[in-house]
């Protein structure tokens, strides 16, 4: 038999999603508040966007120290020039991010997206534009409700012009790692940018402009992927910003004086400063929730009202769902944390980045590729036998070097062509070696042979590439 259903209980139910996926979206106030969580994000804030403008400006070896110079296929990165071939360094890079994402997520939540995500640092500072010109919260709100005047309109043009400006300052700095920065600004100064240089420095302004000044938690709720999947890699472990119900309820108002036992009260004051504080505007007094960004404002507001209330710290802090149900301390929380999960996410992550680290210690600034010409080998008048081949050879190093080609592999094989040659510094260059066989030297048909290119200057600066050496199977 199929179990009663409560038909009035249902349609409650529908018309509460209904009026989620259809009210209006609210506008939210966050309200500012110090504390160590606050002042965290803050340093996070200034140490991202000084590594993210500043970076830009730095210059290595009389260029720009980080560029990514498509037009030539080249990547600068300090002392580092990498080429196509070095895709495979762009993988690992890859593969270390999404590790790291994991392991921290494993560890912490979603701590990532409420100190270092860049939509929350862009939110954060224009938010701190808004509350520079619009004032606090009640400030902001009293202006919002009243009708337009001339004051609001001044406060308003003013705001969304600093966003704005800030916005295309964010667009600039993004296309100069794209295009040499100094160039840039003399293209700008001189209205003599590229088309697709103005294309990018506007798109990336007003997605910075819509995203941080507009639509804000918005992107954290409905865009980010990262929201929907992130309970996979959460455990019963795993540190994340939470209230303490059995220690805050049931809440209530009370007096400073009074005792809140003998009222039957927790030590939440029911003020709702968590919920005014919180940049997407949740109740972290409902649960862990999707939207929750892990910025542990509302334990900093929190605290606050608890220190004036002279209760314990720590209502709403970071802990874990063991350390509340078996009373952890912070001690047990820690020891609780080198769980499999982390040790396999560590393991991984430290030997990916030992080998990525050691390969780019080892590598060779000089790369060689060799392909046989298509042309049929050609008999001399003494009978040797010659072959052609393409050299590609390229320098990846900020300096010239000179090179040696050698070959190997038959009795008696020699270069006829140029032996030595010079490359200038980053560059790449093809070279035509024809190689000659005395007769009946080799067998008829394909021989394996050898070049070794190196560097004059340096021996231990050297490449070797196999290749193919056809002898006629009937000469002519």
């Amino acid at each position: 038999m199929s179990k009663p259903t409560n038909k009035s209980g249902n349609q409650d139910e529908i018309h509460e999603i209904e009026q989620a996926l259809f009210e209006a979206q609210k506008k939210i106030y966050p309200r500012s508040i110090s504390g160590f969580f606050a002042s965290l994000r803050w340093f996070m804030v200034w140490f991202t966007q000084f590594l993210f403008y500043g970076t830009a400006w730095l210059t290595w070896n009389d260029r720009q120290a980080v560029l990514f110079d498509l037009a030539a296929r080249k990547f600068y990165i300090f002392g580092y020039i990498f080429w196509p071939q070095d895709f495979i360094y762009l993988a690992v890079l890859l593969i270390i991010s999404a590790l790291l994402l994991f392991l921290v997520t494993a560890v912490a939540g979603r701590i990532f997206c409420g100190y270092a995500c860049p939509q929350s640092v862009y939110t954060e500072m224009f938010m701190w534009i808004e509350r520079v010109i619009e004032g606090e919260r009640n400030a902001r709100i009293k202006l919002d409700g009243i009708p337009l005047s001339t004051h609001k309109i001044t406060l308003k043009t003013a705001k969304h012009f600093v966003w704005a400006a800030l916005a295309l300052w964010t667009g600039f700095t993004f296309v100069g790692y794209f295009t040499p920065i100094h160039t840039l600004i003399h293209e700008t100064l001189n209205l003599s940018l590229g088309p697709w240089q103005l294309f990018w420095i506007l798109f990336y302004g007003f997605a910075t402009y819509g995203n941080a000044g507009w639509m804000r938690e918005q992107v954290c709720k409905y865009m980010c992927p990262y929201a929907r999947f992130q309970s996979a890699m959460f455990d019963k472990d795993t540190l994340t910003v939470t209230y303490d119900f059995e220690r805050g309820e049931p809440r209530g108002a009370r007096s400073k004086k009074s005792d809140y036992r003998s009222l039957d009260l927790g030590t939440c004051v029911d003020c709702n400063i968590c919920v005014q504080v919180c940049p997407t505007g949740i109740d972290i007094r409902n649960g862990l929730q999707y939207e929750c960004i892990g910025c542990a404002l509302c334990a900093d507001a929190c605290d606050q009202v608890m220190g004036k209330m002279e209760y314990p710290l720590g209502l709403i802090r970071y802990t874990t769902e063991h350390a509340l149900t078996q009373k952890l301390d912070r001690s047990g929380i820690l020891r609780r944390m080198v769980r499999p999960r982390i040790l396999v996410y560590s393991g991984i992550l430290g030997i990916i980045i030992a080998i990525a680290a050691m390969s780019l210690s080892m590598k060779s600034p000089l790369k060689v590729d060799v392909i046989r010409d298509r042309g049929l080998p050609r008999t001399t008048n003494n009978g040797s036998i010659d072959n052609v081949y393409r050299l590609q050879i390229m320098n990846t190093e900020e300096q010239p070097h000179r090179y040696n080609i050698e070959v190997n592999g038959i009795p008696g094989i020699t270069i006829i062509s140029d032996k030595t040659f010079e490359m200038p510094a980053a560059t790449t260059r093809a070279f035509s070696a024809r190689i000659r066989v005395p007769a009946n030297t080799a067998n008829k048909g394909s021989n394996k042979i050898t070049f070794t290119i190196r560097d004059i200057d340096n021996e231990q600066i050297s490449v070797s590439e196999k290749a193919a050496f056809l002898i006629p199977r009937k000469e002519r």
